[in-house]
């Protein structure tokens, strides 16, 4: 998906970039929500930082529709993120995009943090806020791994176009597997809902899913195996309460079971709850001084867009708050 970030006032602008020279306030790891809102305000407050990411906007960009922002009543995850991206870009950060982190480096008998990237690039920074925030959960089924991207698929905004006219299956009962089936719903022959259990969805979007035609809801059902030939051709399951196995017919499979945290490369370095989340703090302070971190990696909870911005901000200034005690 390709963002431009050269809006506004910024536009024909060169794009400030990051320094391996530079000795950085501040080092934000992870360019969605949590990591762009941590930028603009450190910024605010005077400090040198720098973001670096993988892609920048994050999974809010895979999101069809934002309803639930306060200031906005309806608009794509692409253009928030655009408006996002257009504020820190109208504070000039240097954002460094298309990287992956190889570790965060805690100097002995030093404030200095060293951040390493695993193309041999290095930062040092006095603070670092981690925002990775998190990737889409797999099923752990029979097939799944043999037939993805032959029809199993994690990003129904992303991959739902290709199966226009296909009936196609929907793993999960939260909102976003509810929100994904009202999306393909309009682009597909058929729906069809497979859930483990009840639906977690919020109403309004249950009442909605409701008035399709062409949706239907198995509940109670667990998927045993993803089943085809060269491609997927549907999904077996069971019936938990009638135990009866029996096949559903999908060109695709749309997994919609939630997210787990991009924290593993962290494990050796920070606290970590059962979950694999990073343990903070009211201020975002992880188990490392001047290591914080925000969003949906960390063990706060209700993973919301406007829950991972606030976050941003307040990370911010608390590590402004720590940069005052540091002695550089």
């Amino acid at each position: 998906m390709e963002v431009n970030l050269n809006l506004g006032n910024n536009a024909g602008k060169e794009k400030p970039k990051m320094d391996p020279e530079t000795v950085y306030d501040l080092i934000i790891v992870g360019g969605g929500p949590a990591g762009l809102n941590t930028a603009l305000y450190a910024k605010r407050k005077g400090l040198k930082v720098g973001i670096i990411t993988r892609d920048i906007g994050g999974q809010v960009m895979d999101t069809s529709s934002v309803e639930n922002y306060l200031g906005f009543t309806s608009l794509s995850g692409e253009e928030l993120m655009k408006k996002f991206i257009n504020h820190v870009n109208e504070l000039n950060v240097p954002i460094l995009e298309y990287e992956e982190l190889e570790a965060v480096n805690v100097k002995d008998n030093s404030s200095m943090r060293e951040v390493v990237l695993k193309g041999g690039q290095k930062f040092n920074t006095y603070s670092v806020v981690i925002a990775t925030g998190s990737k889409p959960r797999k099923l752990g089924v029979p097939g799944e791994k043999e037939y993805a991207g032959k029809g199993v698929c994690y990003c129904a905004i992303c991959d739902g176009p290709l199966f226009a006219g296909e009936e196609v299956i929907v793993a999960g009962g939260g909102n976003s597997a509810v929100e994904a089936a009202i999306d393909l719903a309009k682009i597909v022959k058929k729906v069809t809902i497979v859930h483990r259990s009840q639906f977690r969805a919020d109403q309004i979007l249950i009442d909605q899913l409701s008035k399709l035609d062409n949706v239907e809801v198995k509940l109670q059902t667990q998927i045993l195996e993803v089943q085809g030939d060269k491609f997927m051709t549907g999904v077996k399951v069971k019936d938990k309460e009638s135990g009866e196995e029996f096949f559903v017919e999908g060109a695709g499979l749309f997994v919609e079971i939630g997210y787990l945290p991009n924290s593993e490369i962290f494990s050796d370095l920070l606290e970590l709850n059962e979950r694999k989340e990073i343990v903070v703090d009211r201020y975002g302070k992880t188990s490392v001084e001047g290591i914080y971190a925000a969003g949906d990696v960390t063990d706060t909870p209700y993973k919301q867009i406007i829950m991972a911005a606030g976050d941003g901000a307040k990370c911010a200034l608390a590590v402004n708050d720590y940069l005052n005690t540091v002695n550089k």
